[in-house]
């Protein structure tokens, strides 16, 4: 077998104990800082299930010419 082929571990095969596992914190930003998601309180929890992700598209973009297109 080559020495730069990857192994993979089929996902039934791992097992990990109750006393190995830890908490998953979420943490958001609100009003300018981060905060974990569990010490808000249900009125924040709700804005923040409510709230969407959204992109902004780039102001200009580097053409293949080497020339910077503005406004795509």
């Amino acid at each position: 077998m080559p020495a730069n082929t990857l192994i993979q571990t089929p996902p039934e095969s791992i097992q990990i104990a109750e006393s190995e596992r830890t908490r998953c914190e979420i943490w958001t930003r609100v009003m300018g800082y981060y905060r974990p998601l569990n010490y808000m309180n249900p009125g924040k929890r709700s804005e923040n299930d409510d709230r969407l992700l959204f992109k902004e598209p780039p102001a200009c973009v580097l053409e293949s010419s080497g020339q910077m297109k503005l406004g795509i």
